[in-house]
């Protein structure tokens, strides 16, 4: 008798830690990686620079909001991938803008106009599909 019990006890526990193994995130992802550049191709000369997605045309889902996506810039311009809630699991598909922070040289002069470094001035806007996971993205900006 006492050992029935103990397995429910099992049983009960294995099913609660499954039932936990849910995030709860609603969204689903895009992997997304991608080049970062002036519009001439030429590489913005600062390292660490960090991107932030922020979805534009999808609301609540099941009253949760899409977390804004970010990705890391290598000193080529290089992001291998784009997070969202889970390390490198993309973003979610449609319309993101686009901003740019630590996009500064040395002296921390800002390599960028002055709108790309915010997301409410920032006129980059991307679009991600289920085919952006295709091929990388190209991000081009001006030169200040």
């Amino acid at each position: 008798m006492m050992r029935a019990s103990r397995l429910q006890w099992a049983v009960l526990l294995a099913a609660a830690v499954c039932v936990g193994c849910d995030d709860g995130n609603p969204f689903e992802y895009v992997p997304v990686s991608g080049k970062l550049s002036y519009d001439d191709g030429a590489p913005i000369p600062a390292g660490g620079i960090r991107l932030r997605f922020y979805l534009q045309d999808v609301g609540p889902i099941d009253g949760a909001y899409p977390r804004p996506g970010m990705a890391n810039v290598d000193q080529s311009g290089n992001f291998p991938n784009a997070t969202s809630y889970n390390y490198g699991d993309g973003l979610t598909p449609g319309k993101h803008k686009v901003s740019l922070d630590y996009a500064t040289d040395a002296a921390g002069k800002l390599l960028i106009p002055k709108e790309y470094a915010h997301p409410a001035s920032t006129p980059l806007v991307i679009e991600i599909t289920e085919a952006s996971s295709d091929a990388p993205l190209e991000i081009k900006i001006p030169r200040p």
